[in-house]
């Protein structure tokens, strides 16, 4: 195999001895490098300005001297500073773009002895990002001084930049990766093999790019908690600085929303009795999750487009731009692909990473792990060591397992099962009969039901209480007929996630044909004509 070396002509090391005989008695690290019996070298490329084409010539001849088989290649690239990174690397790096330097059974090495700092730091990147597929070779002189060194050959010692030849490196890196993984999944030892390599994929990303996110998937499977655990793995790898700031989409209707992400000034609206920042300014340097995204209004979606492109928005009253260097994170329990609803610019923009995740109906193999997991955050929080009793874990389990526990809620009605239990449990031990209440108990008030979106039915066993809600005498106030029509309102409205949820299930045709922009802004006017709110009922 042909031996290539690149190497930066070393004006002063390479000079040392001048043009007598005593040069002889000298280490120069480019004339030391030919004489290396353990690198037979068959092509030398020398770097250099064409000023020093004189000590160019005469190193060349003092190679053939010593090494008649190496042929030096003058390759003069013009440098105004040696020590401007910006300009050595963009010449080096289309020098490295020769197709010389891409020849099969070639093994290629990089000189390191020789040029500026700044020209041995291009060299290394080049060859780190393998633009230049070449090992590093770097001459010492024996003795280590330079002009009265007894051996002018010197000694050479190889670099391979090639980390998966190192067993030592690859396992410590495949060590750290695996604490990342098991960072993002929060410790818990998962099982499911689909949701191990989502995960996988996640963590890749999340330490090599600043791109927005998209976390798709059921209410309940644990979006927040991914994005706000991506967030810690990516502050502890020193990739952002700033804080987390986590949004809720679907509190924020109308000017709140603009106000609420991009700030305000000062009696800009009425209520503005101060100057806000705004959660993008307060995401600068770190990262911002804007959960339910969909329930963004179409406004504010154009808004959040131009301050991703450009990270830059301007507060609501203000005169000039603020400025954010902010990493999003975005996520949505449904589809974003309706026009109507969503910019599909903002769409594409946000969806270069889109990972939906599973809902533990569907990962029922992480279930058990997952009951460890909350019974040491209760345990931690309560300052009670909280265990399940042999039996009673293996009815849970068993319950928890069986395909007709739909978990419509996914990991927060698991969550809310075992701090019910974990708070009854005497003693801190979890028994089978309480095990068995929780169970009658969920599977009596199953806080989620399935409804479908275009025809929801209300649970006709749930009754409403229109008194404790509008007051005594309410009757003598409203008519049977707008009283029936709210009582049904209002139950499918206490079976939602959120008011945007029930705004969707009451309004399904009207939203299929395209009827009205927000939804859940009629919804909250409807409920305003009694007096309610959705978030009190």
């Amino acid at each position: 195999m042909k031996t290539t070396v690149i190497s930066v002509l070393g004006t002063q090391k390479d000079a040392h001895g001048g043009s007598g005989p005593s040069r002889w008695d000298t280490w120069r690290p480019t004339i030391g490098l030919v004489q290396q019996e353990s690198l037979p070298i068959n092509e030398l490329h020398l770097i250099f300005n064409k000023e020093f084409t004189n000590l160019a010539e005469r190193v060349k001849a003092d190679i053939k001297s010593v090494s008649p088989e190496t042929k030096v290649i003058f390759d003069i690239i013009e440098l105004k500073d040696p020590w401007d990174f910006e300009e050595v690397y963009s010449k080096f790096y289309a020098y490295s773009k020769q197709s010389c330097f891409h020849e099969e059974r070639t093994a290629y090495y990089i000189h390191m002895s020789t040029g500026s700092h700044v020209e041995q730091i291009c060299l290394f990147l080049l060859a780190e990002s393998r633009h230049l597929a070449a090992k590093l070779v770097q001459t010492t002189p024996k003795e280590g001084h330079v002009r009265h060194s007894r051996d002018p050959k010197g000694t050479i010692n190889i670099i391979d930049l090639d980390l998966s030849r190192y067993d030592k490196l690859a396992k410590r890196f495949e060590v750290e990766r695996q604490d990342d993984l098991s960072f993002l999944k929060q410790g818990i030892d998962t099982k499911n093999a689909a949701f191990n390599k989502l995960i996988e994929t996640i963590e890749r990303v999340a330490v090599r790019s600043a791109a927005p996110l998209l976390l798709t998937g059921p209410t309940g499977a644990g979006k927040s908690q991914l994005a706000k655990q991506i967030y810690l793995l990516k502050k502890q790898s020193g990739k952002v600085k700033g804080k987390f700031v986590a949004v809720n989409c679907a509190t924020l209707g109308g000017d709140l929303a603009k106000s609420a992400l991009f700030g305000h000034k000062k009696g800009s609206f009425s209520g503005a009795g101060a100057d806000h920042p705004g959660f993008l300014k307060e995401a600068d340097g770190g990262i911002i999750f804007l959960d339910e995204i969909g329930e963004l209004p179409l406004e504010a979606q154009a808004m959040l487009l131009k301050a991703i492109e450009e990270k830059c928005f301007r507060p609501l009253g203000a005169e000039k731009d603020e400025h954010s260097d902010f990493q999003l994170i975005c996520g949505t329990n449904r589809e974003l692909t309706d026009p109507t609803n969503f910019r599909q610019d903002l769409l594409a923009r946000i969806n270069l990473w889109s990972f939906k995740l599973p809902g533990l109906a569907d990962r029922r193999e992480d279930i058990a792990p997952n009951i460890d997991y909350e019974l040491e955050r209760f345990s931690q929080a309560s300052g009670r060591h909280i265990s399940f009793n042999r039996e009673a874990r293996e009815k849970f389990i068993a319950f928890a397992l069986d395909p007709k526990t739909r978990w419509t809620g996914n990991f927060r009605d698991l969550n809310a099962m075992v701090v019910r239990m974990s708070t009854l449990a005497d003693g801190g031990r979890i028994t089978a009969d309480l095990v068995e209440e929780e169970i009658a108990r969920y599977t009596t008030l199953d806080p989620h039901p399935s409804i479908s979106a275009s025809h929801p039915i209300a649970d006709e066993s749930r009754d409403v209480d229109l008194a404790a809600l509008l007051g005594k005498g309410y009757k003598l106030r409203f008519d049977a007929f707008d009283l029936a029509q709210l009582e049904y309102t209002i139950k499918v409205c206490q079976e939602s996630d959120s008011m945007a949820d029930a705004a969707r299930k009451l309004f399904a045709v009207s939203i299929k044909a395209k009827r009205s922009a927000n939804h859940t802004d009629r919804l909250s006017k409807y409920l305003a004509r009694f007096g309610l709110k959705f978030k009190n009922l």
